[in-house]
């Protein structure tokens, strides 16, 4: 099988907002890439009609397929500019069995997912639909509901059987690792053709400086997240302060929400208090890089904690701002004057603990290497460096990081990449994440057939004449 096709076929299973019978994702998801080959080709597909009865056309455990199922998956696609000229309907229903079969599976090994992350995150979606037509009434009349309530429980079990199967792939894959021999195998068996060609790319690094922060004002944090406290042990709610003075903006919408494990990417301190409370218990207010900090557990299972927390940044001073520009603007004029190389002075004097040491070289989240791909950098960073000469050092920019609060940095361009076919040992981070890919897409075709023969399944009317790549009627 072609690398292209290998690859898009994982990338395809991996999407966890499916664009199946659902609702929301004319405004929430990336369009669900519907690969040509999901139907055999050495067969003739006999041109399904359409039925007059929006009848059950297929049964997965305890799902159920409509036949309007299909042509809602045809709306979406087509309401997001996708063409589905060449997309059969016997290809559409083997990707909602596909996505039946996830949940169905994930309610078997009781995967739990809590009502109460779905309905905050179906009240999300409401409210961004809202923003966008305008009301409610039109939401439901865009949609063709009858009511609102009609509206919200289709939404929610959507919600809900798409998290179901997400958390069921994400269990398939998650022991799933490869080996350098693995990668050089893959790396091997592509044929010269047919290997990937990496688009042009940058190594950035930079320097930080953050103003620094009194100590009356961290007192004034300190005080008002022990206020809060007494004030949730009184009987406030926790969940509805969060919304109001929490300044993560990743979880205040969510009442601080977070549920995590001890591998979760969450900085020590945070772990540490988290790990250390009881269910009910809320801690005494703590700092990380970020803050200061207060939480709540609301429950503990096994090695998991479900949580909520309220961050307070303390305030930047304008006289702390001045001062930070200051210093930056000193050590970029020593940069240029030779007197210290970037390395060095990242190393020496940058605040930016995660880069220092190595001297300021950013990582690509994505990746996870030093690579940026210029048409996949992020746009605020592309338009800082992208017009850099090779050793020109920006001018102190001032960035209000929603994290970490205000602070100044200079950047710089520490080498160009052009664009190029994959070379094992230039991209050899890249061409492991796509073995591990290929690997990941026999894992889940493994599991796929065996689920399939121990599940029932039942496929009614002439959907029985389409050919599928999974034996889905078991023949």
């Amino acid at each position: 099988m072609p690398l292209k096709t290998r690859i898009m076929k994982f990338i395809n299973s991996q999407i966890t907002v499916v664009v199946l019978t659902t609702v929301c994702t004319v405004f929430f998801a990336n369009a669900q890439e519907i690969i040509k080959d999901t139907v055999k080709t050495k067969a003739p597909v006999k041109k399904l009609s359409r039925q007059k009865a929006d009848g059950v056309i297929a049964t997965v455990g305890d799902y159920i397929i409509l036949e309007s199922d299909i042509d809602k998956t045809f709306l979406e696609l087509s309401s997001q500019g996708n063409s589905v000229k060449d997309i059969t309907r016997c290809q559409m229903l083997g990707k909602l069995l596909e996505d039946k079969l996830y949940a169905h599976q994930a309610v078997q090994d009781s995967i739990v997912v809590r009502d109460e992350e779905i309905k905050e995150k179906m009240n999300d979606q409401i409210n961004y639909m809202v923003d966008q037509l305008g009301s409610m009434d039109k939401v439901v009349q865009y949609f063709k509901k009858n009511n609102e309530d009609e509206f919200r429980t289709e939404l929610f079990d959507i919600i809900k059987m798409n998290k179901l199967g997400a958390e069921m792939q994400k269990k398939i894959i998650e022991s799933v690792q490869i080996t350098p021999e693995e990668t050089r195998t893959f790396f091997k068996s592509i044929p010269t053709n047919e290997l990937p060609v990496f688009g042009a790319e940058m190594e950035v690094a930079q320097i930080v400086v953050i103003p620094k922060i009194s100590e009356e004002e961290k007192q004034r944090v300190i005080r008002r997240l022990k206020e809060i406290k007494a004030e949730v042990l009184a009987g406030a709610s926790f969940k509805t302060r969060a919304v109001i003075y929490s300044d993560d903006r990743g979880s205040a919408a969510n009442g601080g929400f977070y549920k995590i494990n001890r591998k979760t990417q969450f900085v020590k301190e945070f772990k540490d208090v988290a790990f250390s409370l009881s269910e009910g218990e809320i801690s005494e207010p703590f700092e990380t890089e970020y803050g200061y900090h207060i939480i709540m557990v609301e429950k503990i299972l096994g090695q998991e904690v479900e949580l909520r927390h309220i961050l307070m940044m303390p305030k930047v001073s304008d006289q702390a701002l001045k001062e930070a520009k200051e210093k930056i603007t000193l050590i970029k004029k020593r940069i240029e004057n030779g007197e210290i190389s970037f390395a060095e002075a990242a190393r020496t004097m940058s605040d930016e603990k995660e880069t220092r040491a190595n001297g300021g070289t950013l990582i690509n989240p994505k990746t996870q290497d030093t690579h940026f791909e210029l048409t996949k950098m992020d746009p605020s960073l592309y338009s800082e460096v992208s017009n850099l000469k090779n050793g020109a050092v920006t001018p102190p920019i001032l960035d209000d990081d929603p994290r970490t609060g205000k602070k100044y940095k200079i950047i710089t361009v520490t080498n160009r990449i052009d664009e190029h076919v994959a070379d094992y040992a230039k991209d050899y981070t890249k061409i492991k994440d796509l073995a591990l890919k290929e690997k990941q897409i026999k894992a889940i075709g493994k599991w796929s057939d065996e689920k399939i023969k121990e599940t029932y399944i039942k496929i009614n009317g002439e959907y029985r004449d389409c050919v599928f790549t999974n034996n889905w009627l078991k023949k």
